[in-house]
């Protein structure tokens, strides 16, 4: 038998609190689903940081968390798609763009690409 966790997460674009029970065996997003909370998601395949959250306490598991780089995972973010809760938590939805900036902007902060030249040669 699984053990159930609740899972307090707060929605910063409407500053609502939503409370979930949660299986350890059942991911946050459609658990919440089920019991009527709206919360964001896009892929559902934990490849891109629409449901991202950043954790204020608690232990999550995301083996699948794809779209989120270590390191951001040590810094504490989250994919809701694909998470398991392994206790009681306290999770902060938030802006998708800005973890999508935190995760891949240095990338994209250099200028355009020539055709056929390394990064690296420009």
């Amino acid at each position: 038998m699984s053990r159930t966790y609740t899972i307090k997460v707060r929605d910063r674009a409407t500053g609502k609190t939503h409370t979930l029970q949660v299986p350890e065996d059942r991911y946050i997003l459609h658990t919440g689903e089920k019991q009527g909370v709206e919360l964001p998601f896009s892929c559902r395949n934990g490849a891109c940081t629409a449901c991202a959250v950043r954790v204020l306490s608690g232990e999550i598991y995301q083996p699948e968390a794809i779209g989120l780089s270590p390191d951001l995972r040590k810094q504490g973010y989250a994919l809701l798609c694909v998470s398991y809760p392994r206790s009681d938590l306290e999770v902060e939805t938030q802006d998708e763009d800005e973890v999508y900036e935190l995760q891949f902007g240095r990338y994209f902060a250099k200028g355009r690409v020539k055709a056929g030249l390394p990064l690296d040669e420009e």
